[in-house]
């Protein structure tokens, strides 16, 4: 009897145990390969609330889109450590704590405020007999201001002295010389100690005109995709080799042909409509196709080449420049490439790109045509090679000793390509972008 009480205490005090620590810690996951920290934009449940597998537990800020989190098995959150709208949360920290049904919630403010992992104690440093310290010598005292010298005195100063002095604003005739009969050497001028009241009511003058010239402003947290934009670009502009060759493309047939489609498509269906990016998109594979040295990436040992055209494509956002993927461009009507376009834009204005929808890219399009930008030039996504700036198309006047007058209007379009020197010799992009115009101004050879 006593043996069978005895073993219906141990049962329950390990059951409790059990329970006790069945609170684990819920790490900040990695959305992808090369993120490193995240934000958390919301949690979709409350410290308490119990959640299924499948259910969204939080969305995610990446530096590319807002990713929602969901649970893979049921379970309790029990306690929220990091809120909504934590920042540079690195991957891997703890960010909640999560229980089963049935546990013990009461450890979990707890085992919240533990640290994640206890650093190793600094190593104890052996006493060791310090030998006697030499003298020292004595240290010259910081040069003291004098008393102006009467105006026309001549001052004896090195020039190196006097370069400092004209460099930092100090006035010679102040300055007390400790050199050979009194010269101002370059040690009085960096030693140099301006009265305290004179140094005093300058810093206030300083303080005060700088405060009355700044203008008003407002500022704005760098999000997490901006920051990764700014170091992004910035590493590529300093670090590719970039190249710039630019053309001009006669879009008339272009124009009339999506003209035809537009009517066509839009007896079917009122909601599709090409637009000249679509078309764009489609010559670009294309002229992939012929010159596949352009399709291609530098990866420090190796140039990659690759055999489809998965085309990133700028979108402008309320947080910043994304560019999501479209797909093996070159297998695709221009009815896909128009709708999966469309799809992937509206996705990427509302944050929720998948993360496969936007890494990776072998090629990239930024068109500012529909704000009437006529030209520009663009930075390189690395590791791809290539990025095109297409402009606006506009009415233009060229000659033309066919017509009567000497000249017509055509509706010409100004593309600019980027590119890697390492990987795209000049000759290469040249010929890329004969093959694109080629293709723009003959768009029907996009169905041959």
């Amino acid at each position: 009897m006593a043996s069978s009480s005895l073993a219906r205490v141990l049962s329950r005090q390990m059951h409790i145990s059990a329970r006790r620590h069945a609170l684990t810690k819920f790490s900040m996951p990695a959305m992808s390969p090369t993120m490193t920290e995240g934000g958390i934009a919301s949690w979709k449940k409350a410290e308490g609330e119990t959640f299924t597998a499948g259910d969204v537990l939080l969305e995610i800020e990446t530096d590319k889109a807002t990713i929602d989190v969901e649970a893979q098995d049921d379970g309790i959150l029990a306690k929220i450590i990091a809120p909504d709208g934590s920042k540079n949360v690195a991957v891997g920290s703890p960010i909640a704590i999560m229980a089963e049904e049935g546990d013990d919630l009461s450890g979990a403010a707890q085992m919240a405020s533990e640290p994640s992992s206890t650093p190793p104690p600094p190593p104890k440093e052996e006493s060791t007999p310090q030998p006697p310290k030499a003298e020292e010598a004595p240290k010259p005292a910081p040069s003291q201001a004098k008393p102006e010298l009467a105006k026309g005195e001549r001052i004896f100063a090195s020039p190196i002295a006097k370069k400092i002095a004209l460099e930092r604003g100090i006035p010679l005739a102040q300055v007390k010389g400790t050199g050979p009969e009194g010269r101002i050497i370059r040690d009085d001028i960096e030693k140099y100690q301006p009265p305290a009241a004179a140094a005093s009511a300058v810093a206030a003058a300083s303080s005060v005109g700088s405060a009355a010239s700044l203008p008003e402003y407002t500022d704005t947290p760098v999000s997490n995709m901006r920051r990764v934009i700014g170091s992004r670009l910035t590493q590529s502009k300093q670090e590719l080799p970039h190249y710039y060759l630019t053309v001009q493309i006669n879009m008339d047939k272009t124009m009339k042909l999506r003209e035809v489609f537009n009517k066509t498509l839009g007896d079917k269906d009122k909601a599709a409509k090409l637009s000249v990016n679509d078309f764009i998109l489609k010559a670009v594979a294309c002229a992939l196709n012929d010159v596949p040295e352009a399709n291609s990436a530098w990866l420090g040992e190796v140039i990659r080449q690759y055999k489809k055209a998965d085309i990133s494509v700028a979108v402008a956002t309320p947080t910043g420049l994304i560019t999501p993927i479209v797909k093996d461009v070159g297998s695709k009507g221009l009815a896909t490439i128009s709708s999966e376009a469309k799809a992937l834009a509206k996705k990427a204005r509302d944050g929720k790109l998948a993360p496969q929808e936007y890494q990776g890219g072998t090629f990239t399009v930024s068109n500012l045509g529909m704000y009437d930008i006529e030209h520009f030039t663009a930075i390189i996504n690395p590791p791809q090679s290539c990025i095109l700036a297409v402009g606006s198309t506009k009415p233009t006047i060229v000659p033309a000793p066919e017509e009567e007058r000497g000249f017509k209007t055509v509706n010409m379009m100004k593309v600019t390509l980027s590119s890697d020197h390492r990987t795209v010799d000049g000759a290469v992009g040249a010929r890329w972008m004969t093959a694109f115009k080629g293709y723009l101004e003959n768009p029907l050879t996009f169905m041959l």
